[in-house]
Order: structure tokens, then C-alpha cells, then sequence
């Protein structure tokens, strides 16, 4: 934060969001946290998950209703999906908060922002979609429905400042509550780990669709690469007991043996205490690069979905670690590539003491500081500068 001291009101501001995941829930919270500081009688309302909850959020329906992966897969889910986006436009026009903010979920929470804007409602949208890697004609689209993007990579401001709309990048709260070394020591002492011994961390996902087709690859590969290092360990956490149980049955039908422990959650004491990781496209490798651990990136989808994708997307990396950088410092396997083969040789080749292992830990640090800007205060901060212009204070 600068040394502005933080605006403060004792106006009782109403403030709407809407996160439709796990780790939207996560922004919203601390979001949620930091502007409390700034008014403290404000009321939070909308769309959230157990976190945003826990900071005094009303939720008008489950979050996980809007959670679905994929281009194909939300089809079945469509009818639902725009009843409850019409129901919470009706009920957000009524309420008339001082701002509206849709953290990621573009697909849902874009469409609300346009609609609340008509409204005469400010609106910020939290968590740049990849307007950078694929259409980038949407940003077209953006303005229309946003007041203020707030963007968690740097490289992301550019696309928004060539078509005009206000921006901000805010780092990655991640970035923030991860340490700069971690204790690999301490995390193994925490997880009943022995001190010594290859430690390889297995994340196939935390919802069931990723689970269904990552789960038993990613077992596969660990028993490949047991064949040739029979003294390697594997951990695996649970995003929740729902996961855990899926999980044990895809061990339990694949019939492998395995010296794999599973955790309830400590997703991050997982990767603290692992050597490598194997590990699901998507927010995990962002944290398995702020832990400074060697990675391996894999991958599936529906095929049309894949397809459609291929065709559209026009960057030349998947994963965050990769995007960061502008290079490949995780090698990643999608569909058909993701074997356990052409993983496990991968995954055998970070364990080891080389040159390039030391490289890209030295990178993941330079990264993981670049994205250390205290977000939860710049979003506030930024949030708070919007509805001040806009007259709401």
C-alpha cells in the first residue's frame, strides 16, 4: 500500500460480490476483510462460499451452484445457471448497492456487472479473464459491463489499457500469505513425514469432473515412476471429504499398491514439505511455484471442449508458473500427451540436484515477489477510490 492512510467511512455502505469457487472465495474474503476496515458498517451481500461467510456475507444461494468446468459441461447446467443470475439481478437492482464486484467466474458474473451498470450501479470485475491468451475482442465486451478491472498478473494490464478500461493490477494474495522459503523441514515434521527421503506431491484437482480425469493417470504415473525409484514417497491433498472419498475409490479400483498418504485439505503443508509436484493446470500451480517446488503440469478435458480451445487460444503455455515467465520453467502434458510415461520421465527429472532445478527455483522466487503487493489492501484500496468518485460516500 502507499502512505495514503486508508479511507474510512461510518456511512453504512452496501457492498454486493459474487465469487463461484474456491478460489474466488478466498479473494472475496480477504477483500471482504480489508474493506470492513474502511467501513466497518458496511453490509455484504451476493454470492459466496464458506470463507466470504465466515467474513459476514449473506448469500442468496449456495456457491457452488455456479461452479462448472468446462465449455461443454455448463450446458447442462445452463436453465439453472440464468435463472439464478436473473434472480440476483432483480434482487441486486432492488437493493442498490454502492458497488457491485464479480470476482473471476466471467462467464456469470459479467453478465450481472452489464445489467447492474445499466442500473446506474458501479461495477469492478476481480481476476482478469484470459482476454490475453484467446479473443481478446472481449475486452470489447468488458467496458461495457465494467468500471474497474482488477488484474492479479502485471502482464494483464496492457490488454485493457489499449481498449481504454480502467485498470489495476493488485498481485495475488497467494503471493502475499506464502512465505518467501518455505519450511520444508517444519511441514514435513507437521504432516508425520520422515525429515529424509524423495517426497513427490500428487494434485489432480479439487473438483469431481478433474478427479474423474486426472485421478487415476496421476496414480499410474506415480506407480511408473515407483518402478524406477522404489524409495520415492507420494502425498496427495483432499479439497474435501467428498474428494477424499472419490479419491479412495479410484485407488481402490485401479488396484495399486502404493506408499501414498492422503491429506484432509493442507494443500499447502503438502506442497512446503514435497521434493516435486505433479500436479492440474490451474490456480495449484501458481501455489506449487510460491513454494518454489519443480512441477509437471498435466491436463484433460472433454474432447470438444479441447477442440474448440485449441482452435481459439493463441499462446504458446497453459500454465500460470509458464505465463509468468514468458518461458517454459514446468513442462506441461495435455489430452492425449498426459501419459504416465511422458509424465513420469518428466516428474523423475526435477528430483534431481542439476543445474536447471536451481534455475527455475530462482525464478519461481523472482516471481513470487514480483506478485507480493499486499492485494486484499490495493483491491480495497482500489474498490474504495471507485465508490468515492462515484459520489457514494
Amino acid at each position: 500500500m502507499s502512505g495514503i492512510a486508508p479511507l474510512r467511512s461510518n456511512k453504512p455502505l452496501c457492498i454486493a460480490l459474487v465469487a463461484g469457487e474456491a478460489s474466488g472465495d478466498t479473494l472475496g474474503a480477504g477483500l471482504i476483510a480489508a474493506l470492513k476496515q474502511r467501513f466497518p458498517n458496511a453490509r455484504f451481500i451476493g454470492i459466496g462460499g464458506p470463507r466470504m461467510l465466515a467474513e459476514g456475507m449473506q448469500t442468496r444461494v449456495p456457491m457452488e451452484r455456479l461452479s462448472v468446468m468446462g465449455l461443454v459441461e455448463v450446458l447442462g447446467r445452463l436453465r439453472e445457471l440464468l435463472r439464478i443470475r436473473r434472480e440476483l439481478v432483480d434482487y441486486l437492482k432492488q437493493e442498490r448497492p454502492d458497488v457491485f464486484i464479480g470476482i473471476d467466474a466471467p462467464d456469470f458474473t459479467l453478465g450481472v456487472e452489464q445489467r447492474l451498470r445499466d442500473a446506474s450501479i458501479p461495477t469492478v470485475h476481480y481476476v482478469s479473464p484470459s482476454v490475453w491468451a484467446w479473443r481478446e475482442k472481449r475486452v470489447l465486451g468488458i467496458a461495457q459491463s465494467t468500471d474497474l478491472m482488477l488484474t492479479l498478473f502485471p502482464f494483464e494490464e496492457d490488454v485493457y489499457r489499449r481498449h481504454g478500461v480502467a485498470v489495476r493490477c493488485v498481485g495475488h494474495t497467494l503471493a502475499d500469505r506464502v512465505p518467501l522459503e518455505p519450511d520444508r523441514a517444519a511441514a514435513r515434521q507437521s504432516l508425520g513425514l520422515p525429515e529424509a527421503g524423495r517426497v513427490v506431491a500428487l494434485l489432480p484437482g479439487s473438483r469431481n469432473g478433474e478427479l474423474r480425469k486426472l485421478g487415476r493417470l496421476f496414480l499410474e504415473t506415480a506407480a511408473w515412476c515407483l518402478e524406477r525409484q522404489p524409495d520415492l514417497q507420494f502425498i496427495m491433498p483432499c479439497a474435501s471429504p467428498e474428494r477424499r472419498q472419490q479419491m479412495d475409490a479410484i485407488l481402490a479400483e485401479s488396484g495399486l499398491e502404493l506408499p501414498l498418504t492422503l491429506f484432509d485439505g493442507r494443500a499447502h503443508e503438502v506442497l512446503a514439505a514435497c521434493d516435486a509436484v505433479l500436479i492440474a493446470s490451474g490456480t495449484a500451480t501458481l501455489e506449487a511455484m510460491l513454494f518454489k517446488r519443480p512441477m509437471v503440469v498435466a491436463y484433460r478435458m472433454a474432447g470438444l471442449t479441447f477442440r474448440i480451445l485449441k482452435r481459439l487460444v493463441k499462446v504458446g503455455h497453459v500454465s500460470l508458473p509458464n505465463l509468468l515467465a514468458g518461458r517454459e520453467v514446468a513442462p506441461e502434458f495435455l489430452q492425449d500427451a498426459a501419459t504416465p510415461e511422458a509424465m513420469g520421465e518428466a516428474l523423475l527429472a526435477r528430483l534431481l540436484p542439476t543445474a536447471e532445478r536451481a534455475e527455475t527455483e530462482q525464478t519461481f522466487m523472482q516471481l513470487h515477489q514480483m506478485l507480493r503487493r499486499d492485494a486484499d489492501q490495493c483491491a480495497a484500496d482500489a474498490v474504495a477510490d471507485l465508490i468515492a468518485e462515484r459520489g457514494h460516500l
